[in-house]
């Protein structure tokens, strides 16, 4: 995660994804109270950094691009970008996948 993005990205990521605020909060070992608090956020997301680095990682594993400036969004890959767990899909991401 290396640009901003906001709690209304997060929630729009997870939407694309298919998965419950429950899910994602398991998958980024984060409560889920915590997720909702982030995605309730217009702004910059409510939370520590290191749980937001780790939704944002998830998602993105999972094939999410952040676009941020003038016009914030987010958009599921179409091609992998190289690296092996962007080929797993979402609902097999662990933590023995990691990388």
């Amino acid at each position: 995660m290396t640009e901003e993005i906001s709690g209304r990205q997060i929630a729009a990521a997870r939407a694309l994804l298919g998965l419950s605020q429950g899910e994602l909060a398991s998958k980024a070992k984060i409560s889920t109270p915590t997720l909702m608090r982030m995605e309730a956020k217009f702004g910059e997301p409510v939370g520590l950094f290191n749980n937001i680095a780790a939704v944002c990682a998830v998602l993105e594993l999972a094939g999410i691009e952040f676009s941020n400036g003038d016009e914030p969004g987010v958009r599921l890959r179409k091609t992998l970008r190289g690296d092996s767990a962007a080929s797993i899909p979402v609902e097999k991401l662990t933590s023995e996948n990691d990388e």
